[in-house]
C-alpha cells in the first residue's frame, strides 16, 4: 500500500510552509486567495486527507458545536426495530388521520440556520436528541466532545447545565434569563402575539377570542400567553387567568384540542393558537366537522413555518426567524470562545406578524 501523503508533502508541493498549510485549513480569511488555490491544488493532487484528530489536539479545540433538543417527535422508549422483506409492490388508502406529516418544524429550521452559520466559521455540528430517563447522559456525553453547546431551553435540568457551563460555553434558545451565566437568543414572543391579538379583536371586531396553549412548563407559550392577556386588556377585555385548552405543541394533539371544542358545542368565534402545528391540528378538526375558516371560526398561530404558506386557507401566523435563532446561536457561542470573559449577553430578534385568509384578511 502507497504510503499516506503528509502536510509536509503538501507544503512542498504547493511552494509553502506547513503553517500557511494549516491556516489555509483553519483559518482561510487569513491567507490569499492564491495560495489557498495553491495549497488546494495541493491536496487534490497528492490525495490528501487532513487530520480532524490531530488538527483539534494542535488547536486544544474539537471543531466541533454540539447541539442538543428534547424529544421532539414524540418517540417513547425508542424506535422499534425494522423488519425488511421482499416481496410484491402493494398499494393502500393513506387517510390523513392521524398522520403528523411536518414533524417540528419550527426545529428544523433553528438546526438549519445553526449549520449554515458553523459550515460559515469551518465548523461541525453533533447533533442529539435529550430523550426519555437518558436524556441528561446524552447531553453530557455530547458535551464532552464538542467545544461549546446549544440547546433549547428546559431541554435538560438546570444543574446539569449549570455544570456543563464551567467546562465549555452554553448558549440558551427561547426561555428568559433566570440569575444564569448563559448566552440567550430568543424572539419578542410577547410583542407578537400582543399585536396578533389587537388585529384580531380591533381590526376584526372579534371580542369571543379564545387561547389555546402548549406545554405549561415551556417559556415560549408563557411569553406568548402574556402577550395575547395583554392585547385583551388593551381592548377592555377581562384576560383569562389560563388557556382555554393546552396541547403538546403538535399537529395531532392540535387536532384533538379541535375536535373537543366541536364536542362541547362552544367554539369561540376566534382561536389563537400559541403555535402553528397546533393551529394546523385545529383547522384539519374545524374543516373535518364542516366549519368554515375564517366565516366561523378566525384562526391564528404562531411560528411562520412553511406548512402555513401551503395550508388552505392559509394560516396567519407571527413568523419569528427560526433559521436567524439557529445562526446567532453560533454566532454568541463562537464569540463566547472568542473572549471567555465578556458578560452574559441576550438578544431578542422581531418577529413579523403575517395577515393570511385564516382570520379573514385576503379572503
Amino acid at each position: 500500500m502507497q504510503k499516506a501523503p503528509t502536510v509536509y508533502d503538501v507544503a512542498k508541493l504547493a511552494g509553502v510552509s506547513i503553517a500557511t498549510v494549516s491556516r489555509v485549513f483553519r483559518k482561510p480569511h487569513e491567507v490569499s486567495q492564491s495560495t489557498q488555490d495553491r495549497v488546494h491544488a495541493a491536496v487534490l493532487d497528492l490525495g490528501y486527507v487532513p487530520s480532524g484528530s490531530a488538527r483539534s489536539l494542535a488547536a486544544r479545540r474539537a471543531g466541533a458545536i454540539g447541539l442538543c433538543f428534547p424529544d421532539f417527535d414524540g418517540i417513547d422508549g425508542g424506535p422499534a426495530p425494522v423488519a425488511y422483506a421482499e416481496g410484491p409492490v402493494t398499494a393502500q388508502l393513506d387517510p390523513p388521520e392521524g398522520v403528523e406529516p411536518s414533524g417540528d418544524l419550527y426545529i428544523s429550521e433553528v438546526m438549519l440556520g445553526t449549520e449554515i452559520e458553523a459550515w460559515r466559521h469551518g465548523m461541525a455540528v453533533t447533533i442529539a436528541v435529550a430523550r426519555g430517563e437518558r436524556g441528561s447522559e446524552i447531553f453530557d456525553n455530547l458535551a464532552g466532545r464538542v467545544d461549546g453547546m446549544v440547546t433549547l431551553s428546559r431541554t435538560v435540568p438546570e444543574r446539569l447545565l449549570a455544570h456543563i457551563s464551567r467546562r465549555i460555553p452554553v448558549v440558551v434558545i427561547a426561555g428568559p434569563r433566570a440569575g444564569d451565566e448563559y448566552d440567550h437568543i430568543g424572539t419578542d414572543n410577547v410583542a407578537g402575539m400582543r399585536a396578533m391579538t389587537e388585529h384580531v379583536v380591533d381590526v376584526h371586531g372579534v371580542r369571543d377570542v379564545a387561547f389555546l396553549g402548549g406545554p405549561p412548563d415551556s417559556p415560549d407559550d408563557h411569553d406568548r400567553f402574556t402577550g395575547f392577556r395583554a392585547g385583551l386588556a388593551a381592548a377592555g377585555i377581562v384576560p383569562p387567568a389560563e388557556p382555554l385548552l393546552r396541547g403538546d405543541f403538535t399537529r395531532g394533539q392540535g387536532r384533538v384540542l379541535g375536535r373537543r371544542l366541536i364536542e362541547s358545542g362552544t367554539v369561540p368565534r376566534a382561536l389563537v393558537c400559541s403555535n402553528d402545528q397546533t393551529a394546523l391540528g385545529v383547522l384539519d378538526a374545524l374543516l373535518g366537522a364542516g366549519l368554515r375558516v375564517p366565516e366561523d371560526v378566525i384562526l391564528t398561530g404562531f411560528d411562520g413555518i412553511d406548512a402555513t404558506e401551503m395550508s388552505r386557507p392559509r394560516i396567519t401566523t407571527v413568523r419569528q426567524p427560526m433559521r436567524e435563532l439557529g445562526r446567532a446561536a453560533v454566532d454568541a457561542l463562537l464569540c463566547r470562545l472568542r473572549d471567555p470573559l465578556l458578560p452574559p449577553q441576550t438578544r431578542t430578534l422581531p418577529v413579523t406578524v403575517l395577515l393570511r385568509e385564516s382570520c379573514g384578511c385576503l379572503a
